[in-house]
C-alpha cells in the first residue's frame, strides 16, 4: 500500500497520524478545528484514502497551515517516484445550488489558483471574503491556508473554479473538499498500461 507517516512537531504545533492512499475513505480526524476536521473528513471519504490526524499547538495560522504542510508532504512520500499513476485528475461537484470544479495536475512544479468564478461573481466574491464556516470563526482566508501549504508541498498543481453558488462559504468549501478527494483520486490512480513515471522527461520531483 502507498501510505506514509505524518508528523511535524515544531515549537508551534504537534501533528502526527497517517496517509494511505489506497484506502477505503476511513478516517480519525481531531485538528482542534470543527470545520477542518469536517472538510478533511469528505475529502478522506470521497477520495477513498484512509487518514488519522491529530493536531494541537498555540495558534490558528500555525496549525491550520502546518497541518497543510505535514498532509503535502505525506501524500508526496506515500506516491514515490509516482510510477504508474494517471497524473491528472479533474471533477466537478455538486452541492444543492453550488458546483466547483477542481483540476489537479501532480506535476512536482506546485501551485495554487483560483480561476474566474462562472456565475454570481460579486455575490461569491463576498461570501468568500466575508462569510463565515456556520456559526464558527472559520473563513475561506484559512482554508486557502491550508490547501497552498498542502499543495506547495505535496508538490501538485490544483486549479480550482467555483462554477456556481447560492448558499454560504459551509456549501462552497464542502463542494471544493470532496471535489478535491475526487479529482486527486483519480490522479493517483495507478494505470496498468503506463509503464514508468507519466512525463516525456522521465522523472517528475
Amino acid at each position: 500500500m502507498r501510505k506514509a507517516e505524518i508528523v511535524r512537531k515544531t515549537n508551534e504545533v504537534d501533528i502526527k497520524g497517517e496517509f494511505n492512499i489506497d484506502g477505503r475513505g476511513n478516517s480519525k480526524i481531531k485538528t482542534g478545528f470543527e470545520p477542518l476536521n469536517h472538510l478533511l473528513t469528505l475529502f478522506s471519504f470521497h477520495g477513498l484514502f484512509d487518514l488519522e490526524l491529530q493536531a494541537s499547538g498555540d495558534l490558528a495560522h500555525h496549525i491550520i497551515e502546518d497541518i497543510g504542510i505535514a498532509l503535502g508532504k505525506a501524500l508526496k512520500q506515500a506516491l514515490g517516484d509516482k510510477s504508474g499513476i494517471n497524473r491528472y485528475g479533474t471533477f466537478s461537484l455538486t452541492m444543492d445550488k453550488v458546483v466547483v470544479e477542481v483540476n489537479i495536475d501532480i506535476s512536482g512544479r506546485p501551485s495554487l489558483s483560483r480561476a474566474p468564478i462562472v456565475e454570481n461573481y460579486q455575490a461569491v466574491s463576498n461570501i468568500l471574503e466575508n462569510g463565515t464556516f456556520d456559526d464558527t470563526n472559520f473563513t475561506f482566508k484559512q482554508a486557502e491556508e491550508f490547501l497552498e501549504a498542502f499543495t506547495q508541498h505535496a508538490g501538485i498543481s490544483l486549479v480550482y473554479i467555483i462554477k456556481s453558488a447560492e448558499g454560504d462559504l459551509h456549501h462552497i468549501l464542502e463542494a471544493l473538499f470532496k471535489a478535491m478527494g475526487k479529482a486527486l483520486d483519480q490522479a493517483t490512480q495507478i494505470d496498468p498500461r503506463r509503464k514508468g513515471v507519466p512525463s516525456t522527461k522521465g522523472i517528475i520531483d
